[in-house]
């Protein structure tokens, strides 16, 4: 067998999702699945190309009129892609996969956020690259001096942003963004910008790098509609890039899914003509649940961020005296609830567990009551 793939571990994530099949009656809060149905104008969407006969191939890069609607919604966003500047992927995972694929060579160095996206790390290995960890600030916004740091040496090939980020639900504040932009201008790298939770920021604004035009001629924009339309199992996902770079990535997904299920494309583009009123709702029901977890887990006196964006919160458990699996282990057993323990998402996620919030009010209440009894038995 591939010996790098080989030395890859289950993601932590799946693992503890995976535990909660084993101990009945279990509360999982282990996954990023939206609770909420696809909004009808996607399942319409999907019907009518079934019917309409629409279920052959599609090209490697997807339909034009996919592509063209993601360009316009992202020209909302301040981020100028074309729709011929885009490759419509199998969910943001497999965009994640081709990118890599087709950027990094044998040794390769890639840095990745500390905690950060394990995906990120295992691909980046899983092909030869060597995944280079940069630590954040303690409240999971950007450490600038360690990130450049590693970009002084001149030997490294790309940096990975990731912002709404998975797991810590910090944004890129406006300063951190223009700070950013001056340094990766500077070191000329690469740039790979996940932006998966784009459409759930709980701030009145977006701030990404992708929103300047003159880093465009290095920049890989990573992006999907699993968590903006609830449709993680539809499987559709995007990558934008300027033509040069974007033509070695469609040569990876030609070679490696040819193209994405061409109904859920037509799902996708029903979702970005009439679906924003659906999203607007779901943003603000995760709204109210992240204020309410984060209420509860100040309450219970865990040391936490109040995340701005995506659905996940990643409080500290240091205080327990436990380490996050061993923490995450007895939760489980002990109280019937799943979390993902913090080194799941590297080195610097121990001593935190990463708590979804994407699930109904009610489960949440009932999950957080039984965590709060574990750490008042625990102290």
């Amino acid at each position: 067998m591939n010996k790098r793939v080989c030395d890859i571990k289950v993601s932590g994530i799946r693992r503890f999702h995976n535990k909660v099949k084993e101990v009945e009656g279990a509360i999982s809060l282990t996954l990023g699945q939206p609770d909420f149905n696809v909004p009808e104008c996607v399942s319409e969407g999907m019907k009518k190309a079934i019917d309409e006969g629409k279920t052959s191939y599609t090209s490697n890069e997807g339909i034009p009129e996919l592509r063209n609607e993601i360009s316009k919604y992202l020209n909302k966003l301040g981020v100028n892609f074309d729709g011929d500047e885009m490759c419509i992927t199998v969910g943001g995972s497999q965009g994640l996969f081709a990118v890599f694929m087709a950027l990094v060579n044998e040794e390769d160095k890639v840095l990745i956020p500390d905690p950060g996206y394990p995906a990120y790390k295992a691909i980046v290995e899983m092909i030869g690259g060597c995944a280079i960890e940069y630590k954040l600030n303690d409240d999971f916004s950007l450490n600038f001096d360690e990130m450049e740091k590693y970009l002084r040496a001149g030997d490294v090939k790309a940096v990975v942003l990731s912002y709404p980020c998975n797991p810590t639900g910090a944004v890129l504040s406006r300063e951190d963004r223009d700070k950013l932009a001056g340094l990766l201008r500077k070191y000329d790298v690469k740039i790979v910008t996940d932006e998966m939770y784009a459409a759930l920021c709980y701030e009145d604004e977006y701030y990404s790098v992708a929103q300047y035009d003159d880093l465009k001629k290095n920049l890989i924009y990573v992006s999907g509609f699993s968590k903006m339309f609830s449709m993680t199992g539809l499987r559709i996902g995007y990558v934008c890039a300027e033509k040069e770079i974007l033509k070695q990535i469609i040569k990876v997904q030609q070679y490696n899914v040819s193209c994405a299920a061409s109904i859920s494309q037509y799902g996708a583009v029903a979702g970005l003509k009439y679906g924003y009123n659906d999203v607007e709702y779901m943003r603000s029901e995760f709204k109210k649940r992240r204020d309410f977890v984060y209420s509860e887990l100040k309450d219970m006196g865990l040391d936490v961020n109040l995340p701005k964006g995506a659905f996940y919160i990643f409080p500290s458990i240091k205080s327990t005296g436990m380490t996050s699996e061993e923490f995450c282990e007895r939760l489980l057993n002990e109280k019937k609830v799943a979390c993902v323990p913090g080194n799941a998402f590297g080195k610097c996620g121990e001593g935190y567990i990463r708590i979804s919030y994407s699930y109904s009010i009610e489960e949440l209440k009932k999950a957080l009551a039984l965590i709060r009894e574990f750490i008042e038995e625990n102290r």
